[in-house]
């Protein structure tokens, strides 16, 4: 899939978020296992930062944590979010005083969840969704003023207003998932974690919902997006900065271009080198594999500087 990105005017120098020494663990039994160790990232305003990683690396854990929707049994030991100048603590989201971060979600921070299109009851229409989802955030607000917001908005969009009187089975998977990416975002959240938005997509409706992303951020609709995936070939084209997570830590960041033409971590430049590409060059090598399986949570690896960039990616372990 290719996506043109234009230089977002939003866009300034001043910082968005910042998030510092993120540590989450699941627990409950006999043993926690860490999920997210000691993670930092930043985002400035009108920024689209990728976040990639194989499976169980910890992305989807970060993204609930900055979220502030983390539940048991997953707990967020540590960490800082800073936003529009406030700090907000992390580590009191499971406690007795996770309360004092309700008036931030779906505000200042929103989650568009991974397999947000199933998300829909097959029984009611999408207007009940927007009108649930709106009362959830905001008692006050009538079904009326609730319809009449996400009216504008698909107009903005230039969507069909139509949808609103849908159920989910007159719908398809790419108009679903954009409709659920409206409703996160009808309260112009600050920030916008979209955790595999295109995992369930296929190329067309990729670029419809990465292309709709990208004109949110445009017009103001949120000032910066976390776009979590292992998709790196989309990252790629539409991410301003890449962060590659392994074993619950960042292991490479840096600017896209930078990153994907000059990789320096050995696991970084093997997934890279595992895309599937019609290239001549990709049909001649094959494509990269780990020699080793993923990490284990129970005994996560010793972080490893990165190594220098003649490494074959092909010989690469874990990291």
């Amino acid at each position: 899939m290719s996506v043109s990105k234009s230089t977002r005017p939003g866009a300034t120098p001043g910082i968005l978020a910042r998030a510092e020494n993120v540590r989450c663990v699941y627990g409950g039994g006999e043993q926690d296992f860490t999920a997210v160790d000691g993670v930092s990232i930043e985002l400035r305003e009108g920024e689209i930062l990728g976040l990639a990683g194989e499976s169980g690396c910890g992305k989807t854990t970060l993204g609930n944590a900055l979220a502030m929707i983390a539940t048991p049994p997953l707990y967020v030991l540590s960490g800082t979010l800073e936003i529009d100048g406030e700090w907000i603590d992390l580590s009191t989201l499971t406690t007795a005083d996770s309360a004092r971060h309700r008036p931030y979600r779906g505000r200042t921070v929103s989650m568009l969840p991974q397999g947000a299109m199933n998300s829909i009851s097959p029984t009611l229409r999408i207007s009940n969704l927007v009108r649930d989802v709106m009362r959830a955030h905001d008692p006050r607000i009538t079904k009326d003023e609730a319809l009449d917001l996400a009216r504008d908005r698909l107009k903005m969009l230039d969507m069909p207003v139509r949808v609103l009187d849908s159920y989910a089975h007159q719908l398809s998977g790419g108009m679903k998932q954009r409709m659920i990416t409206v409703i996160s975002t009808l309260q112009n959240p600050r920030l916008l974690i979209a955790d595999e938005p295109t995992s369930a997509l296929d190329v067309s409706s990729q670029r419809m919902l990465v292309e709709m992303l990208l004109e949110m951020v445009e017009q103001g609709i949120m000032s910066g997006v976390v776009f979590v995936t292992h998709d790196l070939p989309v990252l790629s084209q539409v991410s301003d900065k890449l962060a590659i997570m392994n074993a619950g830590r960042i292991v490479e960041s840096g600017p896209t271009r930078q990153l994907v033409e000059d990789a320096q971590h050995p696991y970084t430049r093997t997934l890279l080198a595992s895309v599937l590409d019609p290239s001549h060059e990709t049909r001649e090598r094959g494509i990269a594999r780990r020699s080793t399986a993923s990490p284990s949570l129970t005994e996560p690896p010793a972080l490893s500087a990165p190594a220098a960039s003649t490494t074959n990616p092909e010989e690469v372990g874990t990291p």
